[in-house]
């Protein structure tokens, strides 16, 4: 079982950046469907960005041209690159991979926008 651990949550101010990582153990990425997904309070978790083996990405309409996902996969590391971060951007944040069938979730980070 892959093991994933975010890093990289915390208080940002309206217009500001953030990046989460997401490091895992075992020998993944290179051939996996990694993504990011959310959750605010009282809300269902949802969709954020997605990056497919071949290299495809896609955004979620709310995070497009301001969200990107991207792997190092000789770091075994995911991340989310976040810029002009709005306030409904606060959430949960939870990175995902999926090899051949074989889905793991990270623990989730706090990620918060307020000034």
């Amino acid at each position: 079982q892959v093991q994933l651990v975010e890093s990289g949550g915390g208080l940002v101010q309206p217009g500001g950046s953030l990046e989460l990582s997401c490091a895992a153990t075992g020998s993944i990425f290179s051939d996996s469907y990694i993504a990011w997904h959310r959750q605010a309070p009282g809300n269902q978790r949802e969709f954020v960005a997605s990056k497919a083996p071949i290299g495809t990405t896609y955004y979620a309409d709310s995070v497009k041209g301001r969200f990107t996902i991207s792997r190092d996969s000789a770091k075994k590391t995911m991340y989310l690159q976040m810029t002009s971060l709005k306030p409904e951007d606060t959430a949960v944040y939870y990175c995902y991979v999926d090899k051949s069938g074989s889905r793991s979730w990270g623990q989730g980070i706090q990620v918060t926008v307020s000034s």
